[in-house]
């Protein structure tokens, strides 16, 4: 008997979306890191947020269009379209937007302040606090398997966090404790962000791609906003693309790429599987960062990795 679920040329859909996110999770952080030291010009971190996030409505507009024209016999309907994008209850996505829009600033602030292994590895810290969102926000049970797992953790993180005199991973730009800080508030914002979305999608018909061009079209606002207050008098004074190098670019698709990896992973896949590839893409930010950034592997940054793909996976 045939399998019912989506396939692309023979292999299920969910394994080759799995695939992909654990090459852009391994590269994200590579190319982001690269890009903020490639050029004594950097770029406006809330200009590149911007872009990302008009590259994501774009396509997702583009999906959803697609999802609208199937539903209605081969018609676009643009009203229809509208519809689906601004009526009902899209006035839910303002605020896992504006985390968003933050929390993605900051990814690239901490990345610029840590080397690409420490950030990736410390990035795991998401995990910790959107279980704790699910339990205060969702009131989710978490067994006691899983508690173990969230310490073990947070200890990990720790201890990649200690400091070493081997480490010499492009030390005139790195700032450990104020990486770490940034981080932090990065990952409590992606979870309180993740369980908001996830609340909205359960109690919604709307498909993933409606949700997903919401987003994104209300991440824009804040982003905009970003760009005129945060690095108004800069980008008037230098340009809107001022430091932007093609690594720049790379570092912007990969961002996009990854919002729209995640909702693929989520409709197909499952938690196990995706936790599967954020191990191994941890595994291979670190070993490419031995490679590219010449970053020092540790005992204890050795430890605390292994304990972060452990309770990761």
């Amino acid at each position: 008997m045939a399998s019912d679920a989506p396939e692309l040329f023979g292999i299920p859909l969910k394994y080759i979306s799995l695939v992909i996110l654990t090459i852009q999770n391994s590269t994200l952080v590579l190319v982001m890191r690269y890009s903020r030291i490639v050029s004594t010009e950097q770029y406006y971190t809330s200009t590149a947020v911007l872009l990302s996030e008009l590259t994501k409505f774009v396509v997702c507009l583009y999906l959803s269009s697609k999802e609208s024209i199937q539903e209605n016999g081969g018609r676009l309907s643009i009203a229809k379209v509208y519809t689906d994008i601004m009526g009902g209850d899209s006035w839910k996505m303002l605020i896992p937007a504006a985390l968003y829009t933050i929390q993605n600033n900051l990814q690239f602030v901490a990345v610029s302040l840590l080397d690409a292994a420490t950030f990736q590895v410390s990035y795991q810290l998401k995990i910790l606090t959107t279980a704790l969102c699910s339990v205060v926000l969702l009131g989710t049970m978490l067994n006691a398997k899983r508690w173990v797992s969230l310490v073990v953790l947070t200890v990990g993180i720790v201890l990649v966090q200690l400091p070493s005199t081997n480490g010499t991973a492009t030390s005139e730009s790195t700032s450990p404790l104020t990486g770490l800080m940034v981080v932090f508030v990065a990952c409590v914002l992606s979870g309180l962000a993740g369980v908001y979305f996830e609340k909205v999608l359960k109690g919604s018909r709307k498909s993933i791609w409606t949700r997903n061009v919401q987003l994104s079209l209300f991440s824009m606002v804040p982003a905009l906003f970003g760009v005129i207050v945060v690095d108004g008098a800069g980008v008037r004074q230098n340009g809107f693309l001022y430091g932007y190098t093609g690594w720049t670019f790379f570092a912007i698709a990969c961002q996009a790429l990854g919002g729209l990896i995640v909702a693929v992973v989520v409709k197909y896949a499952d938690n196990i599987l995706k936790g599967f590839a954020t191990s191994i893409s941890i595994i291979l930010s670190c070993l490419a960062s031995v490679w590219f950034f010449d970053f020092h592997i540790t005992l204890p940054f050795m430890a605390g990795t292994a304990m972060v793909i452990y309770a990761t996976y």
